[in-house]
């Protein structure tokens, strides 16, 4: 009998010894690839594509009533693809993620479903356009049986809207509980389940591998203890090919594939460094690109890649077998060589870096006492006493003629779009805001366009009321941009207990997103505030860039990236995938089967699908579970969150 150590535990050794059978080990290796371990993967395809979630020879499977025990799944399903699911089993567990993103790649589910998934996306009406075509519609609002109706959350400061939800107070952080007690039931008001925000702990986990001695959590993992939140929703992995690509021997490699479109696949082998150097371990860092916005991101142990060639020389590159292993779905003779030199990284850290950004513009709209219409906001000429404190509070009056910062559009030479205007920065976020009163004001035209052009195009928009002024719906707003309005209302303005009220009306496409807002809290005038709604405004456009029109419109910018890259920056050279020699040998080569070598010199995150089985909610949730060696993430499946 051996004796063995969790490599991955920090703890002391005296704990982590345990006796371990050796041959019950070989054991249960033998049962984990003779029989399929997940019920998930014999349900999901079908919801995927529509079905009812029953699998061939089986019978329908309940969502609720679904559980980790493989004992319940129909054998006449087991007995359909063993091998294959094992195998699948055994690559998800070999390659380890680099990110939170990569987590939720499948490229064998992409390839089956895009073109159903590109037959729905249409550039539909979305923002407050959607909202606004109810209000100018002759039918009554609910009539349809079709049309959304808002979730009917209202008070002194919005109104409930048709397409859109509402933040006012009180949205509790996701808890997953392990009891009824703890979770503490279903958040409801009204009886309509109310929206849950990620816990503070998850605020900024994006990247998973970390080099030795550095990890995420140089702070804290107390989720009591009240540090500054991270900016929410930040692809951070997506610097992946700039920290371990760029400017280092790699390949890449650019396609037309017949069912994922165009591709572009980066691939480096490296050598591991161990702390016993005599030992050399290689693995292979990859990057796989498709149009959909989700990229494949980690490393694979070049030891658990069956059919290689173990080799001590550093330039050979194993492509052919990497990629059969970990992209099967990949068609690799439409792959070539990609050219070498600058320009081809550059156009690849455009691809890759496309959804990063630090500059943010952000609109904001005048509310007087007694007003609530679009119009009435933009033909406010002048600035009242508490919009110019509430300027003042959350940013610095800039000159905009000869500004060199970031200024969202605004002319900085000819004063055309107006002297002066706001600018504030938040973690490293440039924002630049579009105030109404500060735009040109044309006399005599009620529709204001030269204020409407630049705010009516901001994802973002904050709704400055006065005290008096009537709660704000999106009815009244016509632009296909606004997405996202912050309404805050002054409670007793330009006093010395200046204190202000704050609620979130956001297209039902776009997630819920933090800071919270506790219920009935008002925020006292200062740089607490300040911050609350700075964090609120950035984290608010990075969640409506995650909505379905945005991702569409990004979608299409992404594959035209790609496609420059397979027209313009590949060579005539091909994948060598041996078949030319294959005429010499009429004897099928022997598959051999994928190897699971779980070590903690692989710093990247490994993949389980999972059923959380949450008893605060009274409900089975679809989830992926990622450990890597520091950190342990869970992702609800729907959301990706």
């Amino acid at each position: 009998r051996s004796v063995g150590t969790d490599q991955r535990s920090p703890g002391p050794s005296e704990y982590l010894k345990g006796k371990v059978d050796s041959n019950s080990c070989c054991d249960y290796l033998e049962d984990l690839h003779a029989t399929p371990q997940s019920p998930k993967l014999r349900v999901k395809l079908p919801r995927f594509l529509g079905g009812s979630g029953s699998v061939s020879g089986g019978n329908s499977v309940k969502h609720q009533k679904q559980t980790m025990d493989d004992s319940v799944v129909n054998l006449n399903c087991i007995s359909a693809a063993p091998s294959a699911e094992s195998e699948e089993i055994a690559k998800r567990r070999a390659f380890a993620h680099y990110d939170c993103q990569s987590l939720t790649t499948n490229l064998t589910y992409s390839v089956r479903i895009r073109k159903n998934l590109l037959s729905k996306r249409r550039n539909t009406t979305t923002g407050a356009s959607a909202a606004s075509m109810i209000a100018r519609s002759s039918t009554p609002d609910g009539e349809n049986g079709e049309e959304d109706v808002g979730d009917g959350q209202s008070n002194d400061l919005v109104l409930s809207c048709p397409f859109f939800r509402n933040e006012i107070g009180g949205e509790e952080e996701r808890m997953v509980s392990l009891t009824r007690v703890q979770g503490g039931g279903i958040p409801q008001q009204n009886g309509v389940r109310k929206p849950l925000h990620r816990p503070s702990l998850a605020y900024g986990v994006a990247v998973l591998e970390y080099k030795p001695g550095e990890t995420h959590w140089r702070h804290s993992t107390c989720p009591y203890q009240r540090l500054p939140r991270p900016i929410e929703s930040i692809d951070q992995g997506a610097l992946y090919y700039r920290n371990y690509f760029k400017g280092q021997d790699h390949q890449n490699w650019f396609g037309m594939d017949e069912q994922l479109g165009p591709v572009a696949i980066s691939i480096k082998r490296e050598r591991i460094n161990n702390v016993d150097n005599s030992l050399m371990q290689y693995q292979y860092r990859l990057i796989i690109r498709t149009s959909e916005l989700l990229t494949l991101r980690g490393t694979v142990l070049e030891d658990a890649i069956p059919n290689i060639k173990a080799t001590n020389n550093s330039k050979t590159m194993n492509t052919k077998e990497v990629l059969e292993y970990v992209a099967p779905d990949v068609q690799l003779s439409c792959l070539r060589l990609g050219a070498p030199g600058q320009q081809t990284e550059e156009q690849l850290l455009k691809l890759d870096e496309q959804g990063l950004t630090n500059h943010y513009k952000v609109g904001i709209m005048y509310c007087k006492a007694g007003q609530q219409t679009e119009e009435e906001m933009y033909n406010n000429e002048e600035a009242g006493p508490a919009f110019r404190e509430f300027l003042e509070t959350i940013g610095q009056q800039v000159r905009l003629q000869g500004f060199d910062k970031y200024r969202a559009g605004l002319d900085n030479k000819s004063d055309s779009t107006g002297i002066y205007s706001i600018y504030s920065q938040y973690q490293e976020c440039e924002i630049m805001f579009h105030v109404s009163t500060m735009l040109p004001f044309t006399p005599n035209n009620r529709q204001q366009l030269l204020r409407k052009r630049h705010i009516g195009n901001d994802i973002v928009t904050i709704v400055f009321q006065e005290p008096g002024a009537l709660p704000f719906t999106p009815k009244g707003i016509r632009s296909q941009f606004q997405h996202v309005f912050i309404v805050v209302r002054a409670i007793n303005p330009c006093t010395e207990n200046t204190h202000y009220s704050v609620a979130v009306s956001r297209s039902k496409d776009v997630q819920v997103f933090g800071p919270p807002i506790k219920e009935g809290s008002i925020f006292p005038k200062g740089k607490t505030f300040a911050e609350f709604l700075l964090a609120k405004v950035v984290n608010a456009e990075n969640a409506a860039h995650r909505s379905e029109k945005f991702v569409t419109m990004a979608t299409r910018t992404r594959q035209e990236y790609l496609k420059d890259l397979v027209t313009n920056f590949s060579t005539s050279s091909p994948v060598d995938t041996g078949q030319k020699f294959s005429i010499f040998s009429s004897k099928k080569k022997e598959k051999i089967r994928p190897r699971f070598i779980p070590d903690a010199c692989q710093r990247g995150a490994i993949l389980w699908q999972v059923f959380l089985d949450d008893s605060g909610q009274s409900r089975s949730i679809d989830c992926l579970l990622g450990i890597s060696a520091d950190t342990l993430v869970i992702l609800e499946e729907q959301t990706n969150r």
